[in-house]
């Protein structure tokens, strides 16, 4: 019986973010203003098909499955790479310290500039319709934050955590991946994330901090052939 962070993307589409979902019974995604990710519902022709037809001619699709991903011949793979999908083995104490705030959309464009600074992975200025943040400023800059993005029932995934490079080394990052593990388990849910596997370091910090490996993944990014 397959999981349902198996195909995360398709779950979220279909129940917690149905409400954001672009397409139809066999493909959807996700606003790309929001966050370019997609899938199709399996690998029929139908859904396939489906999928190909989402993308205009300059927007990239992310597709994250633990299986092979079948991509459909109108559609050329740009980019791919395994990633680690972590599980936490543990609910996490909900924790408070006051450099922590809640970031609201006030704070979007900063936390664009962090993310396209540190590369945390695909993020974009609507990053808070999906879920919660929080960050930490310095002398009014926002130097770390991390916060929430896809969610399926029971479980939601710890994102966008990053810290500026001036200031790593200080268990910033640290601190925020526990206290956002702390809110989804507060919340009655199961925190997880996605990792690139070759970020050997961050595997190895997550696992530090309690997380487990529940699968191996693929990734392919994706655009409409010319």
């Amino acid at each position: 019986m397959k999981h349902v962070l198996d195909r995360p993307i398709w779950t979220a589409l279909q129940t917690a973010h149905a409400d954001l979902a672009e397409g139809g019974k066999y493909a959807r995604r996700y606003p790309p203003s929001i966050v370019p990710f997609a899938a199709s519902a399996d690998d029929t022709p139908e859904s396939l098909d489906a999928l190909e037809k989402l993308p205009s001619r300059q927007e990239r699709m992310f597709l994250v499955e633990a299986g092979p991903i079948a991509v459909p011949p109108g559609l050329s793979i740009i980019m791919e790479a395994p990633v680690t999908q972590m599980i936490a083995g543990r609910p996490h104490e909900k924790i408070s310290d006051p450099r922590i705030q809640p970031l609201t959309e006030a704070d979007a464009a900063d936390m664009l500039d962090l993310a396209t600074l540190t590369k945390p992975g695909p993020f974009t200025l609507r990053a808070q319709s999906l879920g919660r943040f929080w960050g930490i400023r310095h002398e009014g800059r926002l130097v770390a934050m991390a916060g929430q993005r896809m969610r399926q029932p029971g479980f939601i995934e710890l994102s966008g955590l990053c810290t500026h490079p001036a200031f790593q080394g200080r268990g910033l990052g640290t601190l925020l991946f526990r206290f956002v593990a702390g809110e989804i388990a507060s919340s009655g849910d199961v925190a997880y994330l996605h990792a690139y596997a070759a970020n050997t370091s961050a595997v190895a910090l997550y696992k530090a901090q309690g997380f487990v490996v529940r699968s191996e993944m693929n990734m392919r990014v994706v655009k409409r052939r010319p």
